[in-house]
């Protein structure tokens, strides 16, 4: 089953693969945030920012998961990192 990024009931992301292809694509879009808890200081943990949720999703009827990652992956090799 597919996954994609959501805040509250809609979908804001392509379909992608695994959670993990969703959580890549957060993380360079810049909607993951390091969190410290006050059991473990030295190992904050990214967390996705305000609402976001990455669940699992039926893709769109003309939309291809592994299409969305390879463009997702060759398009985070031409852009910038985010911040520079």
């Amino acid at each position: 089953m597919p996954f994609a990024l959501f805040c509250n009931d809609a979908k804001l992301s392509k379909a992608y693969p695994t959670e993990a292809d969703v959580w890549k694509v957060a993380q360079n879009s810049g909607l993951v945030v390091d969190v410290v808890s006050e059991k473990q200081k030295a190992a904050p943990r990214p967390v996705l920012d305000n609402d976001y949720e990455i669940r699992p999703c039926q893709p769109e009827p003309h939309e291809d998961p592994a299409k969305n990652k390879a463009d997702a992956e060759r398009d985070a090799r031409l852009e910038p990192p985010l911040g520079s």
